[in-house]
């Protein structure tokens, strides 16, 4: 980090996270997805590449959510009034 950027940190007043704690939040990022969470603890996996796996994680996660909402749409649109109102109703609950 930059003596810039760690003396305006400090100026500001934002506590300051240590690198014992990026790394444990790294570790339970890495947990929380699929293609590295049966990675054996032996087997280290760089922090950027569990960053890099997290955001190819959460785009993947947009697509399925833009998918299923089309699908979703164009399912209501095939279906009667009746079983269509049904549908939104469970959803909303």
């Amino acid at each position: 980090m930059s003596g810039r950027r760690s003396r305006s940190r400090q100026s500001s007043g934002t506590s300051r996270i240590s690198e014992e704690q990026i790394n444990d939040l790294i570790i339970k990022l890495q947990q929380l997805l699929p293609e590295l969470r049966d990675n054996r603890r032996s087997d280290k996996v760089s922090a950027a590449r569990v960053l890099q796996e997290t955001c190819n994680y959460i785009r993947n996660l947009h697509r399925e959510v833009d998918d299923l909402s089309e699908r979703l749409s164009e399912l209501l649109a095939n279906t009667d009034t009746a079983q269509a109102a049904l549908i939104r109703s469970l959803l909303t609950q």
